[in-house]
């Protein structure tokens, strides 16, 4: 699995935005940050509360120069369908259904053909500096992605449980 410090595989997939096709690529997100998230299918059970809560927190990651996009190994024409039906997306859904990009980043699920959860964060170099992977039982905490952002662009050392306005320590000190 790709870990934090690698370089984020680059891509060139079909995702749908606004409800239409578009190709994307690493470089199409150009904002400075990006949470990566892969799901194992569209129409499941777990996966519309997490594609859910990232719709719903989207603002706060666009004020934290942070794009967000989903990718499954489903088809472009199950992503808009999805899409219709949880009434719109304000981030892309990516389309792997050659399972190359899951594979790029370690987390294909051989057993079940689909990704794994994971949780990507990247920064503005495409450095990967965060990286997470949960069973496919269990839901991620979109609100956990988004207080690790907080954390790494203070660029400071972030104890247990820190808070936006809480104590940083100095990278000098880094242990």
């Amino acid at each position: 699995m790709k870990t934090v410090g690698d370089r984020a595989p680059d891509f060139s997939v079909l995702g749908v935005a606004n409800g239409k096709p578009e190709k994307f690529s690493l470089k199409s997100f150009r904002s400075g940050w990006l949470v990566l998230f892969f799901y194992p299918k569209d129409f499941t059970f777990i996966c519309p509360t997490e594609i859910k809560a990232f719709h719903e927190t989207v603002g706060e990651f666009k004020q934290l120069n942070c794009e967000v996009a989903g990718i499954s190994v489903d088809s472009i024409e199950t992503h808009q369908s999805w899409i219709q039906e949880l009434g719109g997306l304000k981030y892309p859904l990516l389309s792997d259904p050659d399972r190359k990009l899951c594979e790029a980043y370690g987390v294909f699920n051989s057993e079940e053909k689909v990704a794994n959860r994971a949780s990507f964060i990247i920064d503005s170099k495409q450095l990967i500096r965060y990286a997470v992977v949960y069973h496919v039982n269990v839901g991620r905490s979109v609100e956990e992605t988004l207080r690790v952002l907080k954390a790494l662009q203070t660029q400071k050392l972030c104890p247990a449980d820190w808070k936006p306005g809480e104590e940083t320590g100095d990278l000098s000190n880094r242990f």
